[in-house]
Parts: C-alpha cells; sequence; structure tokens
C-alpha cells in the first residue's frame, strides 16, 4: 500500500481580531476572580459588546463563564491551561523524545497531523489541542470534546519494518492511557478492545490510530487520544454512550502532569512495541480486560452480530470470542462494535 499524497492541512485559527482573542481572554478570567468587562474591554483593545460576543461563544465550546452584573465575569472552576513548558519539565529526561506543539483550535488533530506526517514531519512529533472544530472519533463518529475539560492530543510514530508490523497498535496505545490514568486514580481504568479505555463499562477515554505506508517498508501511525478530565451535563447528554470524567473519579492531577504522564507511558509502550510487537504486551493488555468472561455481541461490518463469551485477544490483538460450541474465532478490524451481551 503506497502513500496517498495528502493536500497538507494548516491549523485552522480564526482569522478575526475579535476571535483570536478568545482564549487570551479566557486564560486572564482563569485567575477565579471577576474582571469586569470594560476592564477586559480595555485590556484586549476591544468593546464590551464584542467581549460579551466572544464569551458567549465558550458556551458552545463547552465551557461556562459566569456573569454577574456590576462584578463582572469569571470561570466558576479553575482550568488548567495546557502549557508545552511545563509539559516538557514533566517529562524530564524523557523531553527530547517529543517535539511538542500546543494549539488553542484546530479541525481535528489527528487531520492536521497526518497532513504533517505526509509532509515529512518527524516520529515524535505531538500537537494538542485546546479545542477541536471536528474531533474524529472511530468508525466516522465525531469526538465531544469540552474547552478546558479534555484532553486532546495526536503523536506520530514512525516505523520501518510495514503496515504488517503494527498490529495490535491501538490496543497498545489504549494500555499505556489506562496505564497514565491508573497513576492517579482510586478507581481503576480498565481496557475495551479494541481502542477504549473504560471505568464501570463507562468511556473514560478513545483513540483513532490512522495508518498509511507500505505493507513491508517505511509506514507510520497517527495515534489521536481524547480523553474526559471535566464534562458538564449538555456535554454528557451529546454522546451517544456512557461517559464518565476524571473530575468525577475523584482525580485532581492538572492536564500538564496528565499528558506528560500519557506520553511517558506511550514512550514505554511504543518502545517494547517497536522491538516484540504487540505480543510482549499482550499479558498487561489481558489483565486489564474488562470484559474477559462476559457474555459479548459483535457487530459486524456487514451488519451482521455474534454472540459468545469474550476470551482476551491473541498475540496480534485480534479480538478472540468463544461460542456456543466451545469453538474458539478470532475478528479484527477496526469497523467491529462490541457490546456486553444484555440478553445473557
Amino acid at each position: 500500500m503506497g502513500i496517498r499524497q495528502l493536500k497538507p492541512c494548516k491549523i485552522r485559527q480564526v482569522n478575526t481580531r475579535t476571535n483570536k482573542a478568545l482564549f487570551p481572554i479566557l486564560r486572564r478570567l482563569s485567575d477565579g476572580r471577576f474582571h469586569s468587562g470594560q476592564a477586559l474591554a480595555h485590556e484586549f483593545r476591544l468593546s464590551r459588546a464584542s467581549i460579551y460576543n466572544m464569551l458567549s461563544q465558550s458556551e458552545s465550546m463547552g465551557l461556562t463563564v459566569h456573569a454577574v452584573r456590576g462584578r463582572g465575569y469569571r470561570l466558576p472552576d479553575p482550568v488548567e491551561w495546557l502549557d508545552g513548558d511545563v509539559v516538557a519539565r514533566h517529562l524530564g529526561t524523557l523531553a527530547p523524545a517529543y517535539t511538542i506543539q500546543l494549539c488553542d483550535s484546530v479541525d481535528s488533530t489527528n487531520t492536521t497531523l497526518m497532513a504533517a506526517a505526509l509532509s515529512g514531519a518527524a516520529d515524535g512529533s505531538l500537537l494538542c489541542a485546546e479545542h477541536q472544530q471536528a474531533g474524529k472519533g472511530r468508525r466516522g463518529r465525531h469526538w465531544h470534546s469540552a474547552l478546558g475539560g479534555s484532553l486532546t492530543f495526536s503523536l506520530l510514530w514512525r516505523f520501518e519494518n510495514g503496515l504488517q508490523s503494527l498490529a495490535g497498535l491501538s490496543l497498545a496505545v489504549g494500555l499505556a492511557i489506562a496505564r497514565a490514568v491508573n497513576r492517579h486514580s482510586r478507581h481503576p481504568a480498565r481496557l475495551k478492545w479494541p481502542n477504549d479505555v473504560l471505568v464501570d463499562y463507562r468511556k473514560l477515554a478513545g483513540i483513532l490510530v490512522e495508518v498509511q505506508g507500505d505493507m513491508h517498508g517505511a509506514a507510520f501511525a497517527v495515534v489521536g487520544v481524547g480523553l474526559n478530565v471535566r464534562l458538564n451535563e449538555a456535554q454528557r447528554d451529546a454522546v451517544d454512550q456512557a461517559v464518565v470524567d476524571l473530575a468525577e473519579m475523584g482525580v485532581t492531577v492538572g492536564r500538564n502532569q496528565l499528558l506528560a504522564d500519557c506520553l511517558r507511558e506511550l514512550h514505554a509502550v511504543s518502545t517494547l512495541f517497536r522491538q516484540r510487537g504487540f505480543a510482549a504486551l499482550r499479558e498487561d493488555w489481558l489483565a486489564l480486560d474488562a470484559y474477559a468472561g462476559k457474555a459479548v455481541a459483535l457487530l459486524l461490518p456487514d451488519a451482521r452480530s455474534v454472540q459468545g463469551v469474550a476470551a482476551g485477544v491473541d498475540e496480534t490483538g485480534a479480538f478472540l470470542l468463544r461460542d456456543g460450541q466451545a469453538n474458539m474465532n478470532t475478528y479484527s478490524g477496526g469497523e467491529i462494535s462490541l457490546r456486553l451481551d444484555a440478553g445473557r
């Protein structure tokens, strides 16, 4: 499979002066104090009406701003904004393994980094966005994220042994994210084949791996991760499945530390994966398998459904399903959906 040349995609920055000021204004409000519309208008050289209109936009991005007559505006909950220098400091000696790029708003971190990969971006390139306008989920779905309440990033890995060596990569990534979360949580994060991180069967994080290259030559993977940090009720209602966030779990670690922890675990997992493939990580993945021994249903791309008992994964990351006659069947492919079988 040859590399398909795509038209380079630039990071989408809103190009009016008013909208460019939105994120600096939100950062100003992060101190927890009230700021009057007049003071904000003076500082950012905008009209008070522009300030009001811009802060109204933040609601559609998932961030609530309190407005009180006579006092001004403030964020009801503190937001730790992403800072590349802080992330690098948390990474310590691992920082040189990554080229970190942070942006306020982008269509999709995966789409943008995929274009950069095709233009020669280096292994270890990282793109993390405060807000995605068109975040991508698995099976063509939209990934819902909240401004200041999510961690959304994409990472580029390059491989020399071709696409055939990448079997099980999404499972390896899920393992790394679960390990990072479990550093801080008393509620253990577990794994759902092929690429979800769950807590009590509710989705905490999703993973989207997109690959290009030759079957036996140079290839690359863009690994996208979306992790729920703090979602409000409207954001939860917008998702078509049960979700959970770190705040509900009592996890208080800052997003910069959390991103660094994810990158540490991803580095450890990718090192082993490059050397020995998913087989070297299989036992660790199975130890966190949320569906082991459960009656499940697999929804296949042709709309058929097969039932059985989940029996883990094989050394390539393929799903193992034991049917009613005790036969073991393997399933692989990103278009298969796994669900608990409520009828059994």
